[in-house]
């Protein structure tokens, strides 16, 4: 099991507070252990497979909200703590911008979510957006202005829950969409949204 970037920064800290903790108690050492190994299993960072075409979702989670946007259509997925909270890359694209946004950390399944600390990571024609929540206090991303990245690739980690956002390309519409608001999708697997991609999909199945 791989494990995103940061991860022994929390972990190593609460192992060395655990080995005196248990001598004062071996129930305070022991809840030391379990933070730690909650903490591990937060940071986990499994392999995935995406599909052959189409762009996919950039998070774990739940799709909490679709919502035009002008033009363009923003898929929103909050992840509860139990999500895997790698971000990955919606389709093969260059990074054209990384950009952070100052703000607060309010809950990231409410309105007031919008106002948060973001990173924004802007490709050519689409752009991954990271939101920090009440617990999540630091956002790492992976990639820098120039990267070259391929569909499903990891882009940045969100640490202790949050929302992740994708606005789509202006030529996504309504009817290419595959997802709906409630549904659970998978980072790197999931497809959000076809793009013009069904014979593709055809051509590659046989």
């Amino acid at each position: 099991m791989k494990f995103a970037s940061g991860v022994w920064w929390y972990v190593v800290p609460l192992l060395l507070l655990a080995f005196p903790a248990f001598v004062v108690s071996p129930t305070l050492g022991g809840l030391f252990v379990v933070a730690a190994a909650f903490t591990l299993f937060f940071f986990r960072d499994p392999e995935r497979t995406p599909p052959f075409a189409g762009i996919v979702s950039p998070a774990d989670g739940t799709v909490s909200e679709i919502r035009t946007e002008g033009d363009r259509i923003r898929v929103c997925v909050f992840m509860n703590v139990h999500d895997v909270h790698v971000v990955r890359a919606p389709d093969d694209a260059i990074v054209e911008r990384v950009e952070h946004e100052s703000g607060g950390y309010r809950p990231a399944f409410t309105k007031e979510s919008e106002r948060n600390e973001k990173v924004h990571v802007g490709f050519e024609d689409s752009e991954v957006t990271l939101i920090a929540g009440s617990f999540a206090r630091r956002i790492t991303p992976y990639v820098e202005e120039g990267d070259e990245l391929g569909r499903a690739e990891r882009i940045g980690h969100i640490a202790f829950g949050s929302r992740v956002d994708v606005l789509l390309p202006p030529e996504i519409g309504y009817p290419d969409l595959e997802v709906e608001r409630g549904e659970k999708v998978t980072a790197g697997e999931t497809k959000v949204a076809s793009n013009g991609d069904a014979n593709a999909d055809w051509e590659w199945g046989g």
